[in-house]
């Protein structure tokens, strides 16, 4: 028996990347995926890869009311939802004398509160013992330039999954927070302001891991996958690493 057969999941942030990848292995352990994202050409490509056991719906995280509609389609579908991953990111990196007020809410409050009301607004679809599982950073946990509103807004959502933890218990449902470290992905080079700078970027943060390499994305989804099934029954509030040792060194 696959670990999520009858399961139902939305992913957040599911195009790319570390979302991508966990769809990928929910898929694959037999769940079927509610994935979301801003880009239509993505999502019908993941559609298209597999078919009807994914449900790709266009939805961008920052546009509150627009998740009404989103979850009206799980609704619909008539099954509730066992986990929920919300898997967002991005926004502007800036030094403080850099930073602007548009900079800051575009990081900080529509990026938070995008996935605060994301998981508020799933709260009457959630079954009995549901996963939500919050992809945060180990950001948290160290210092870098020009990442005071990213750093700061994934401390705020660790803060949430533990309050949402204690909160969400007597319904059985569990919240926990996976971080990874420096994942390759399309948004880490983009870190590089210059093509031709990013294997230096790449090299630098290599150069902060203790195991030497970047992560790949199907290796978070692996945490992720653990998070959300019923082999995690006891783990909640949590945060779990994934990152190379990078967070503890």
């Amino acid at each position: 028996m696959r670990q999520l057969d009858n399961k139902v999941a939305l992913i957040i942030g599911a195009t790319s990347g570390i979302g991508r990848a966990t769809a990928a292995r929910f898929i694959a352990e037999g769940a079927h995926v509610f994935a979301t994202g801003r880009r239509q050409p993505e999502l019908d490509d993941l559609a298209g890869e597999y078919g009807s056991a994914v449900t790709a719906v266009r939805n961008d995280l920052s546009d509150v009311a627009g998740l009404d509609d989103l979850y009206r389609v799980i609704t619909a579908h008539g099954r509730g939802l066992d986990i929920l991953v919300a898997n967002a990111g991005g926004g502007s990196l800036a030094t403080l004398e850099q930073m602007t007020p548009a900079s800051f809410e575009e990081t900080f409050i529509g990026y938070v509160r995008g996935i605060v009301f994301a998981v508020q607004k799933a709260l009457p679809l959630l079954n009995a013992g549901a996963s939500v599982v919050v992809t945060g950073s180990t950001a948290t946990t160290r210092a870098t330039k020009a990442f005071g509103a990213y750093s700061a807004a994934k401390a705020a959502l660790r803060q949430f999954v533990r309050v949402w933890a204690v909160e969400l218990a007597d319904r059985g449902v569990r919240v926990n927070t996976v971080n990874p470290g420096p994942i390759e992905t399309a948004a880490l080079k983009k870190q590089a302001s210059d093509p031709a700078d990013m294997q230096r970027v790449l090299d630098a943060e290599i150069a902060r891991v203790p195991l030497h390499r970047l992560g790949q994305p199907a290796e978070v989804a692996e945490a992720i996958l653990f998070l959300a099934s019923d082999r995690a029954t006891f783990v909640t509030g949590g945060e779990l690493f994934v990152d190379g040792g990078q967070g503890q060194a």
